[in-house]
């Protein structure tokens, strides 16, 4: 029996032939304007690639930039991963920088010393990369578009000399693009629009949103916030929201605040604000500080709406300590429990440093490095699986003390003291050698 047409085998005669993205690409109004302008792209995708990024860097003035910046991100966008990387691994290097150009702006400068020779010096030390990206910047959602391709840059097997080149042209431009003085501080509510709230739950990163009841929970009573950070080019796409839960106490669980069953409380009697979840939604913006920014603009709102508010703080991941504790204790040994593992976890938090003396854990790093103190460590406070295989369950309060917050950014970076409270000092200091075959803690 012979098959349906749309399920016959890939050796059918009838089955249509796959028409490659460059095919695609000059058969559409963009390609006749490459014919138009004397551009004829190579076959073979990642060249053609380099083809239209060459054109963009030299037909500035003959042809329209934001078609020429479309026309490569429809190709971009239509070739396999494999060619995305062979186009981005190559780019930057067989565009170099002018040497010759840089060497006469140089003389100028040193014979002139103002201002145009100055500028005509910038210009000339200027990479192709950080043009071209400007350039690509103007094709229509040509911001999200160059996102998307650092997030395929970032997923790239191996890391070129080229490669991470590019990479620090686009973080560059993304670091003056999203300056937080760019960024738009927006409420996210159950009101919020449809699109908005799937991406909320589908860009939680750490405590995952089991549907749009669990949603509703989070971001409908009276005593939960939600805010995010948006971009004038990318509408109801956030690049990072922060959860929040208005308390008359600090948590000692994630339990307390995403429970399905609890007794909400008027904002107005909450003497806490705890940020619970953070999360980064643009893995291609990885790198770009939002987070700190954040929450100061966060803790403001919320102060200037609530001004009874006397504490600001977190329940927050300890992501590394269950790797850390492989690694302090001999092999197959009994994790601890109880007061003993909430020990342990002091003293990795405020002993154990990675690169540059900074605290090893990613989110101590973060909050510390924000000025934050850590006031409490709490043991089977996140009981999930994710909890359970990255920090044993437990989990931990950062304070941001704003009166304290430069003294404790300044002990951090300048004296490499973490800002602790008395009792998690105690912990800490209580912790015994746990031997075997790891690394020194500090």
């Amino acid at each position: 029996m012979d098959m349906p047409r749309s399920i016959q085998g890939p050796d059918s005669a009838d089955a249509p032939r796959r028409r490659k993205p460059i095919d695609i690409l000059m058969r559409s109004p963009l390609g006749r304007l490459f014919k138009r302008s004397g551009i004829s792209p190579r076959q073979a995708s990642s060249d053609s690639l380099l083809d239209l990024a060459g054109a963009l860097l030299s037909l500035r003035g003959k042809a329209s930039g934001p078609a020429l910046a479309s026309a490569f991100f429809e190709l971009y966008e239509a070739s396999d991963m494999a060619a995305r990387h062979a186009f981005l691994a190559q780019v930057h290097d067989l565009h170099p920088r002018d040497a010759e150009a840089i060497d006469r702006a140089i003389a100028a400068w040193q014979q002139s010393r103002d201002d145009a020779a100055a500028q005509a010096l910038n210009a000339a030390s200027e990479s192709p990369s950080q043009r071209l990206i400007r350039m690509l910047n103007l094709a229509p959602q040509g911001t999200q578009r160059l996102i998307a391709m650092r997030s395929d840059l970032l997923k790239a097997p191996q890391k070129s000399t080229g490669l991470k080149a590019l990479d620090r042209e686009l973080e560059d431009a993304f670091t003056a693009w999203f300056n937080a003085g760019f960024l738009e501080l927006r409420r996210i509510g159950w009101t919020s629009p449809a699109s908005l709230l799937e991406r909320i739950i589908r860009y939680e990163a750490v405590h995952e949103i089991a549907g749009w009841d669990d949603l509703r929970r989070r971001v409908e009573p009276v005593d939960r916030r939600c805010y995010g950070f948006f971009h004038p080019q990318m509408e109801d796409d956030p690049l990072i929201f922060v959860e929040v839960a208005l308390t008359n106490a600090l948590p000692s669980g994630i339990g307390e605040i995403i429970a399905e069953e609890r007794t909400t409380i008027d904002p107005r009697q909450a003497s806490c604000a705890i940020f619970y979840s953070i999360s980064n939604c643009q893995e291609g913006l990885r790198g770009i500080p939002f987070g700190n920014y954040l929450i100061k603009r966060v803790v403001g709102l919320l102060q200037a709406e609530l001004p009874q508010l006397e504490t600001f703080a977190t329940l927050s991941p300890v992501p590394g300590f269950a790797r850390w504790l492989a690694q302090e204790q001999p092999e197959g040994a009994v994790v601890p429990a109880g007061d003993e593992l909430r020990a342990l976890a002091a003293r990795y938090l405020t002993m154990a440093r990675g690169r540059g003396g900074q605290p090893l854990d990613s989110v101590a790093r973060f909050h510390l490095g924000n000025g934050a103190r850590l006031e409490a460590v709490h043991a089977r406070a996140d009981m999930s699986d994710n909890g359970l295989r990255q920090s044993h369950g437990v989990m931990v309060n950062y304070v941001y003390d704003l009166d304290e917050i430069e003294a404790n950014h300044f002990a951090l970076n300048e004296l490499g003291t973490v800002a602790a409270s008395r009792a998690v000092q105690v912990l800490a200091e209580g912790t015994t050698e746990t031997g075997g075959k790891g690394r020194k803690a500090a």
